[in-house]
């Protein structure tokens, strides 16, 4: 079965960084990637999105200027760069694939998405 793992979250005090791993068994090359999360009791949003050749990529407005995806296709490999987090980060974060677009749409269509993984916590907590 095709699936995303994700790795790489924690417990960060407010102002630290972490890096998200999202890697999947299929090649990633045709599709655009994007990394969502969910919050106790929210619904689960787009924080980011990168195209097949990560040469566009969009961020929600929490996101911009502290966040930062990539990829490399040649590993099936998505990473999000986290910095200056803050309590409000605080989610389950999982990434997934547009199978029906090489380019991002944002805002996203998350039905548009697939292979959803089981996700990686972060939380930000003094």
């Amino acid at each position: 079965q095709v699936q995303f793992v994700e790795s790489g979250g924690g417990l960060v005090q407010p102002g630290g960084s972490l890096r998200l791993s999202c890697v999947a068994s299929l090649t990633l090359n045709d599709y655009a990637i994007g990394w969502f999360r969910q919050a106790p009791g929210e619904e689960r949003e787009a924080v980011s999105c990168t195209s097949y050749s990560d040469s566009s990529k969009f961020y929600a407005d929490s996101a911009k200027g502290r966040f930062t995806i990539s990829r490399d296709n040649a590993q099936s490999t998505v990473y999000l760069e986290m910095n200056d987090l803050k309590p409000e980060d605080t989610a389950v974060y999982f990434c997934a694939a547009n199978l029906m677009r090489r380019r991002c749409l944002w805002p996203t269509i998350n039905h548009e998405y697939a292979y959803w993984g089981q996700g990686t916590q972060v939380t930000v907590s003094s």
